[in-house]
């Protein structure tokens, strides 16, 4: 490989790259503003400047290639003092909103002002005011005052989501950021500008003035919005969820998430109609009460059925986990009609990111053996077979059949008994004699395998009452593990919610059979050890990136006309 010197430090680069990727890939800083990995070359903020041996003048890092032999210094007199000068001029008119502004404690030029910048101004005249608090679309609003015209939000418009929706006009410093004439920033994933900005200029209005960054704790996690798995941080305050961001993978979501999976998929978590215990319906009431008897009502109806009319669905989102340990307890209760419904919405995929199948663990749930393979029903059969009253009895695992599709009330409203292992209350258990509270996916461990076949970890990033028992008498150090600030958990009210897994695992207990599983690490451990696909891999081996599977049963056709997220 070619190589070139960095201030006195020999690296190799690739051919084709520039000099700034060169360096960031071998860990040299370099400041900059406008450039972005996954975007094309504006060239305009200049804070990149670095001397080159023999070029007369200072260069620009982020469009410079990097050649054989070429030597650089990035922290020469003439490059700091370039630098220096380049701060000034950018903080010429910025306002002091470092005070109010969301971006404190994730700005670039708030980070470059204290590294790069002499720390005065000698400019005495009346800043520039700009337009405030300007709606650019539904959920991004813009700050011209702040604004550096890094362009940054524009070419990603252009080039990552496919809409020409943003542009510079004006001049000089008067130059600001707008919509074309007669359109909105609206397009699936325009949030993700606010990631990229790399001042406070636009802001997700969403999350604005909610928390300030510092206040909050990430946990690295995956979106459960659908079968893509975007990898993302789950920013947390006294044991609330208060946004999501994209985490950067290459070989899943590269830098992005879509505004569905940023705005929609944590809301519930921390709502008022959370199922916070067992109820069991008494006079026509959900009743709340304790797991011993919920768990004792549950058996003794299901025991009042024969075999063939009992059925169990499950969601298709279900963790490899909770999949491993459902199918296995239904199988040894001989109970054979048993599937999975998938969330499957015709039309709302592209060609970026966003799946039609809206399930996070389709492929997983099925490897597991949650299906009809032993001669049982499948879930358009179970339907029927509701409807005509040969199935009297259901236990429904995480999946609101009427939210996803009304028709479904008609059917489930014959059955004798319904059983709903629900993370909040909804049409189903409206209908349900007994719910069982299950942990939502940000409150508990375990593993998703996206439409690619690639396996990837979830961690808690809220707590339960649960979690708190596990706790106790549990090492910190082996809870470090799985990345999560515990913490940051505070002490607001927890809700009284436990993992599938744990749930299914007690109602086992019940029935006679007892497993001896106390944390998801440990179903996952034995999945590894009997299932060939899983052989070798474990939490740590899966880790923040995630682990391919080899299979060809693997390779699903992705959508039509589907491409390579833009790296």
């Amino acid at each position: 490989m070619p190589k070139l010197i960095i201030d006195g430090k020999e690296i190799e680069f690739n051919p084709g790259q520039t000099v700034i990727q060169a360096a960031k890939e071998n860990g040299i800083d370099i400041p900059h503003f406008c450039w972005h990995p996954s975007l094309s070359i504006s060239g305009n903020c200049r804070v990149c400047l670095v001397e080159i041996e023999k070029m007369p003048k200072l260069v620009i890092s982020c469009s410079t290639p990097a050649t054989e032999g070429m030597v650089v210094q990035t922290q020469s007199e003439k490059v700091v003092a370039a630098r220096n000068a380049v701060m000034e001029f950018f903080l010429i008119n910025h306002p002091l909103d470092c005070p109010i502004c969301d971006e404190a404690g994730e700005c670039k030029l708030q980070d470059y002002a204290y590294q790069h910048s002499v720390g005065e101004s000698r400019f005495t005249e009346e800043k520039n005011h700009k337009e405030k608090r300007v709606e650019l679309g539904p959920n991004v609003m813009f700050d011209g005052e702040r604004c550096i015209s890094c362009s940054r939000c524009i070419r990603f418009c252009d080039e990552i989501a496919g809409k020409k929706e943003l542009t510079f006009i004006k001049r000089g410093d008067r130059v600001t950021i707008t919509t074309f004439p007669g359109k909105k920033l609206e397009n699936p994933y325009s949030i993700n500008v606010t990631d990229i900005c790399p001042v406070g200029a636009l802001t997700n209005r969403d999350f604005r003035f909610k928390s300030r960054v510092w206040e909050m704790a990430p946990t690295k996690t995956i979106c459960s919005g659908c079968a893509r798995g975007c990898n993302i941080d789950v920013w947390t305050r006294n044991n609330e969820i208060l946004r999501l961001t994209p985490r950067f993978n290459n070989d899943v979501n590269s830098y992005w998430m879509c505004d569905n999976g940023r705005l929609n998929t944590f809301k519930h978590i921390n709502a008022n109609d959370r199922v916070n215990g067992p109820h069991i319906r008494k006079e026509g009431e959900l009743i709340k009460v304790g797991w011993d008897e919920a768990y004792a009502k549950t058996l003794s109806e299901l025991k009042s059925f024969a075999k063939d009319e009992i059925a169990v669905l499950t969601s298709a989102s279900l963790t490899v986990e909770d999949a491993y340990l459902v199918s296995k307890f239904v199988r040894s209760i001989n109970v054979k009609n048993f599937d999975f419904v998938k969330n499957i919405v015709p039309g709302s995929g592209d060609a970026i990111l966003i799946q039609e199948d809206k399930t996070t663990n389709a492929k997983g749930v099925e490897l597991m053996g949650v299906d009809s393979s032993k001669g049982g029903l499948k879930f358009d059969e179970i339907i029927s077979h509701i409807e005509s009253g040969r199935i009297k009895a259901v236990v429904l695992i995480e999946q609101d059949l009427i939210g996803l599709n009304s028709a479904f009330e008609k059917a489930l409203a014959k059955l004798d008994f319904l059983v709903a292992l629900a993370t909040n209350f909804d049409t189903t258990t409206s209908l349900a004699n007994v719910v069982f509270p299950a942990s939502t996916y940000a409150e508990k461990n375990g593993t998703w395998i996206n439409f690619q076949g690639r396996i990837q970890r979830i961690r808690p990033a809220v707590t339960t009452i649960e979690m708190e028992r596990s706790l106790d008498g549990m090492s910190l150090s082996r809870w470090d593990k799985f990345g999560t600030d515990f913490d940051s958990w505070g002490k607001s009210q927890k809700n009284d919610a436990r993992p599938t897994w744990k749930i299914i695992s007690g109602l086992a207990n019940a029935f006679g059979t007892k497993y001896k599983f106390t944390m998801a690490e440990e179903i996952f451990n034995e999945i590894a050890h009997t299932n060939p696909l899983f052989s070798g891999l474990d939490y740590d081996v899966i880790g923040e990136r995630g682990v391919q599977l080899k299979t060809e049963t693997m390779q699903i056709p992705p959508l039509a006309g589907q491409k390579k997220v833009k790296i």
